[in-house]
């Protein structure tokens, strides 16, 4: 098994629109801070005074204990009592248009094709579905730590072998992300998988 890096000439000849000037990088940043921020549950929670159990009893008397005044056992003050500001649950989640999400993928890849860390595969595939041999296709391909490798589909022993490989990752060309395409050292697209990516790169 072999792999061609995919150069911006062979990308062009491939139909994967390239970015060639300075436009995308804000793009970039929207898509990618939309994408975590969207991950991000907002369940942090704090009750205030009134959520806190317990009366509304005076600790001790109002004079004569030599004590500060005192309220409720719920006061934030106290121990166990409620606590001032805190956290709600909340919605984190971004919006970014369909348009600033295509030209952030367009740029990512542009960017990473310039510096050579996109390879084509004729095709990959693991016909034993072990992880042992899962990395020596990798090892055979590249030294890179972290590996993205996209296709139309795979099968399921191939998923199988891929799944205990903590730094290399499978994904169909349709669900590829800005944030997969930066994230990973090298990145290798199978041939059939040519004709999605560019498509979702057409202008």
């Amino acid at each position: 098994m072999s792999a061609q890096v995919l150069t911006l000439d062979s990308a062009k000849a491939a139909n994967i629109t390239v970015v060639e000037d300075g436009r995308g990088t804000q793009a970039v940043h929207d898509a990618i801070v939309a994408m975590r921020a969207n991950r991000r549950t907002g369940t942090a929670c704090a009750k205030r005074r009134g959520e806190v159990a317990g009366s509304n009893k005076k600790p001790y008397k109002q004079k004569g204990t030599g004590n500060a005044r005192a309220g409720e056992r719920r006061s934030p003050v106290r121990s166990g009592g409620g606590v001032v500001f805190g956290p709600l649950p909340r919605d984190y989640s971004k919006d970014v248009n369909k348009k600033t999400r295509k030209l952030a993928f367009r740029k990512s890849l542009s960017e990473r094709i310039k510096t050579g860390d996109v390879l084509v595969l004729p095709s990959f595939s693991v016909a034993d579905g072990k992880t042992k041999s899962f990395i020596k296709a990798i090892t055979g391909l590249t030294d890179a730590k972290k590996v993205l490798i996209i296709g139309t589909s795979f099968d399921e022993k191939t998923y199988l072998a891929a799944r205990n490989h903590a730094k290399a990752l499978l994904m169909t060309a349709d669900e590829v992300n800005t944030e997969n395409i930066l994230h990973y050292d090298k990145i290798f697209i199978c041939s059939d998988a040519m004709e999605i990516i560019s498509r979702r790169t057409a202008a």
